[in-house]
């Protein structure tokens, strides 16, 4: 062996021969690999996607909010900007790469609930990721139980009963976002428990990292998908700032080793949840870049940015606002409606319908349409000519101009005469000399609002502008209020006096902008209608889009505060209401989101209970007897700060929302319930129960009802799955014993309403089920 080893070390030469005997002895003995494997996690996650992907493409039909979030889907695979105040882009991205992964090429009509989809429509696919989420929640819930240091079977309790909600599985099987956000909650809380667990024995490790980086990725996730995810991320960090108050206070560390752990919080759960957050909407805006039906609620900046639309007709605008530039003029508000500042030949009536008189000049509003009226001649008062020299002499902040309206020639003008709606406000007209004692008065000082300096010069898309008169100190602005018919139902326009501050309907902006180059009227009216030459570049930076895209997703309001299927944050603690998803229209298989009562009911309890016992054990210790060891009172209370704390402040927030609520939006609520739901059944057992005997009457009681719990959810099988036929010829097998229960729930035909529960009332004092989903009827998801 000596003589072969000299061989080969001699054939090898360049390595050392301590290393060869290394590999040598390595050679000599077998390679082996240890890997732990929890079964009981292999299983909870092989019957969360049981549950969640069985038949996932049934039903082939639009199911309730898929007709809203499909839109969206349809929109990024044609590469289409597009607005939703309803949350940040992540969720929606996550569904449209569902869609781009299954090939869809965004080609469906998304008009109403309960259409078939087309065979280009990859349903299985575009389900999948929340099908996914859905049941990964299950083993995460049983993961998260044992990081709180509870027993496995708390954990197993906790992952069966994620396992069994109907009204979880039902919005895991759809194309809708909860379950995602459920999911990246969860992830959330788990990844900082895990992370707070390795603190005590391997700080600063590569776990140590990992875990905290997580938390702040998942909780950063959370917000991306929906606004909601807010109230988890804030539970993470008033817990972490908790841990890191008690952290500064361990005499043990050293003062760089105290900073050091608390930079390390702050960059992981602070700044990487922003960064995330910006490249959220980076990705979207960068897939987004043609021109889409939403584009009129941005600024005309942001649409210029687009590809098409108003980028195609500003597309080699001139920048600079010259004297004798022929403009139209966009009121920045948007509100209540995009439009621009418009005339018309038509005049003011003599006498409005109040009684008042006007002065019977022509009329000047705001329209929310493209029109050749809508163009004016920015013109210096000094000179008649409505042409720009060569070269062009610049508009600048603070100087005097006047507004010849394009196709009449008339002035803008206003005057001492209250306006038709707003009678504190002044009319503003064009005007017309009609040979009386009212003079023009059509002198305006131009104002820069967000000017860099004040010898800035008026630019294109880029200025926001107001006008301010001359001799009365009137602003121009957007009243909102819509005009009579002899306005045709325009939006008037006003000389406000009384002008508190900025306001954005007082302010506006150059949407389309060239140089006129013609004297006589008539062919400056054919110039008016011709394409602009030049071209200059306006592209908006990343920040500039972010900031008013997030704006207006925070400001822009829903008029809609009612709908069939809304409800109130306390019908959900009760279960009383439910949401009709879908009807089949033949054999009237129903998808409903339904609850399991017995769950919803004993988590509520089990709330109540950990906070009567908080407070109890508070007060006794506070007197200094303490009934739990400090170890299990610490496990309590952290276990309650994050149960009881999740399920509050994903809770009682939706109180003072004035917006149309659903009952999905207490589903992230509910999982942090049915987390504490188990641990408050073990503190009884380990606590409560003072002898043996009863310890095994309360398991047995445990047992009994979580056997109820299962049946209640077997029975309310065919309205979270929607695949058994419910008409009255279907009585075979299980099918039929499950309909036999449900005789009452479920129409025989759809034009029948669907009533209460009535054997499953009798059972568990169930809430009404409302009437069956309409397929005409299209819905727009809140929140």
């Amino acid at each position: 062996m000596g003589s072969h080893s000299a061989g080969l070390e001699e054939t090898l030469g360049v390595l050392p021969s301590w290393l060869f005997c290394k590999m040598l002895r390595f050679l000599k003995r077998p390679l082996v690999v240890t890997v732990d494997i929890n079964l009981n996690l292999v299983a909870l996650t092989g019957l969360g996607l049981l549950t969640r992907l069985w038949q996932l493409s049934y039903p082939r039909a639009v199911v309730f909010d898929e007709v809203y979030y499909g839109q969206y889907i349809s929109f990024y695979m044609k590469r289409i900007f597009f607005l939703d105040d309803s949350g940040p882009p992540f969720g929606h991205m996550l569904l449209a790469l569902g869609g781009w992964l299954g090939g869809f090429d965004g080609n469906f009509l998304w008009n109403r609930i309960g259409a078939e989809y087309s065979s280009n429509v990859p349903i299985w696919s575009l389900r999948l990721l929340p099908a996914l989420a859905g049941a990964l929640s299950v083993p995460m819930a049983y993961q998260i139980v044992l990081e709180l240091h509870f027993s496995h079977g708390a954990a197993i309790g906790a992952a069966l009963l994620m396992l069994i909600e109907n009204a979880l599985i039902t919005q895991s099987r759809l194309m809708l976002l909860e379950s995602i956000l459920i999911f990246f909650n969860l992830l959330a809380v788990l990844s900082y428990l895990k992370f707070f667990n390795s603190q005590t024995h391997s700080p600063f490790s590569v776990h140590w990292w990992l875990w905290l980086l997580l938390t702040g990725v998942s909780c950063s996730c959370a917000v991306g998908i929906k606004y909601m995810g807010i109230f988890t991320y804030l539970l993470v960090l008033g817990i972490a700032a908790v841990h890191a108050w008690n952290l500064i206070g361990d005499q043990t560390l050293s003062n760089m080793r105290v900073l050091s752990h608390l930079l390390a919080r702050i960059v992981a759960l602070l700044v990487v949840p922003v960064f995330l957050y910006l490249l959220f909407f980076y990705v979207h805006l960068m897939l987004l870049y043609r021109s889409g039906p939403h584009d009129q609620i941005m600024s005309s900046a942001f649409q210029a940015s687009l590809e098409g639309g108003l980028a195609r007709i500003t597309q080699g605008q001139p920048l600079e606002v010259a004297f004798g530039s022929q403009v139209t003029l966009k009121s920045v508000s948007g509100k209540p409606l995009p439009c621009w500042l418009h005339s018309h030949k038509n005049t003011y009536p003599m006498i409005y319908e109040n009684g008042r008189g006007s002065s019977h000049q022509q009329q000047v509003t705001c329209y929310p349409f493209k029109d050749i009226n809508n163009w004016w001649i920015v013109k210096d008062p000094g000179r008649h000519q409505l042409v720009v020299n060569n070269p062009p002499r610049p508009v600048r902040h603070g100087d005097i101009v006047q507004l010849v309206h394009g196709m009449t020639t008339r002035l803008l003008n206003t005057h001492d005469v209250a306006a038709p709606l707003s009678p504190h406000s002044q009319e503003v007209s064009c005007y017309i000399d009609y040979n009386i004692s009212m003079p023009a008065q059509n002198l305006w000082k131009l104002d820069i609002v967000n000017r860099e300096s004040n010898r800035d010069t008026w630019k294109t898309i880029l200025s926001e502008v107001r006008f301010v008169h001359v001799n009365t100190s009137a602003i121009l602005k957007l009243s909102g209020a819509h005009l009579p018919d002899w306005g045709f139902r325009q939006l008037e326009v006003v000389g406000e006096k009384l002008s508190p501050g900025y306001h954005e309907s007082m302010v506006w902006n150059v949407e389309e902008h060239r140089y006129g180059k013609s004297h006589e009227q008539k062919e400056r009216e054919l110039e008016l209608h011709s394409p602009t030459q030049l071209d200059i570049s306006r592209n908006l930076s990343f920040m500039a889009r972010f900031s008013e895209l997030q704006w207006k997703m925070l400001t822009l309001k829903n008029e809609d505060l009612e709908h069939q299927y809304s409800s109130t944050p306390l019908e959900w603690l009760t279960l009383d209401t439910n949401i009709a998803y879908w009807l089949h229209p033949r054999t009237s298989a129903q998808i409903h989101l339904l609850g399991n009562i017995v769950i919803w009911t004993s988590a509520s309890l089990a709330t109540v209970v950990y906070t009567l016992l908080f407070f109890w054990y508070l007060l006794r210790r506070r007197r200094s007897i303490c009934d739990l060891p400090e170890d299990a009172w610490s496990r309590w209370v952290l276990a309650g700060a994050l149960c009881t704390g999740g399920w509050a402040l994903n809770y009682l927030p939706f109180f003072l929302m004035e917006r149309v609520l659903f009952l999905y939006h207490y589903l992230p609520a509910l999982t942090f319930q049915i987390l504490l739901l188990p641990i408050v059944l073990q503190h009884a057992s380990d606590h409560l129960c003072r002898s043996q005997l009863q310890r095994n009457v309360f398991s047995a009681l445990v047992v009994a009802w979580y056997s109820s719990a299962c049946h209640v959810s077997n029975m309310l099988r065919p309205l979270t799955y929607g695949d058994t036929s419910l008409s009255p010829g279907a009585s075979v097998g299980r099918t039929a014993r499950v309909q036999e229960e449900l005789q009452g729930l479920i129409p025989i035909s759809p034009q029948e309403p669907c009533p209460l529960v009535p054997r499953l009332k009798q059972l568990i004092s169930l809430h009404t089920v409302k009437n069956v989903p309409s397929h005409s009827v299209t819905h727009e998801a809140q929140l």
